[in-house]
């Protein structure tokens, strides 16, 4: 299992702030130990933190436990989850009592942070150290853009093979 240390804060509290309407002092935040999930989609805090961080209920959902039970959520927004360099705005699940924090794939996807298999911890994406590379369109089919001078003329002889296949089939 791997765990992270993050930190969970009140983005409505941050806005508050930057408008002065409350100090920087008072802006909830809570660090947290959180189990690294993958197999959950979203952020999963317990009622503990959601009391005293006081994120907006946004919805209600359903969302299916691990021995496949399903059960009814409470859904909160405006939560701001920090790990070392990185930051996300995300939703969070609110699961009942102390349940443990699960940081799910969402939140990890939009960091740019990965698990090191050896080491069974969380680093940050070291292709991106400095700040997180997002993936915006996954096209499939799409042309491989070449690297090098080698590279592109592998590609045009892949086009031209190709393109004489697509005209000999007609």
């Amino acid at each position: 299992m791997v765990y992270a240390d993050i930190e969970l804060i009140n983005a409505e509290d941050i806005t508050l702030a930057r408008n002065h309407i409350i100090g920087e002092e008072e802006i909830r935040r809570m660090p947290v130990s959180a189990l690294v999930d993958t197999g959950s989609y979203m952020l999963c805090i317990n009622e503990s933190i959601q009391e005293q961080l006081k994120f907006p209920l946004a919805e209600k959902r359903t969302g299916q436990l691990a021995n496949g039970s399903i059960v009814e959520y409470d859904v909160v927004s405006h939560v701001e989850l920090r790990f070392k360099n990185r930051r996300t705005m995300c939703n969070a699940m609110v699961l009942p009592g102390d349940n443990e924090v699960l940081l799910g794939a969402i939140p990890l996807e939009d960091m740019d942070v990965l698990i090191h298999p050896q080491r069974q911890e969380l680093i940050i994406n070291p292709d991106h150290p400095y700040f997180a590379q997002m993936k915006l369109k996954k096209i499939v089919g799409a042309v491989k853009l070449p690297r090098d001078l080698n590279e592109e003329k592998e590609l045009r002889k892949s086009l031209r093979e190709k393109c004489l296949f697509l005209k000999s089939a007609k």
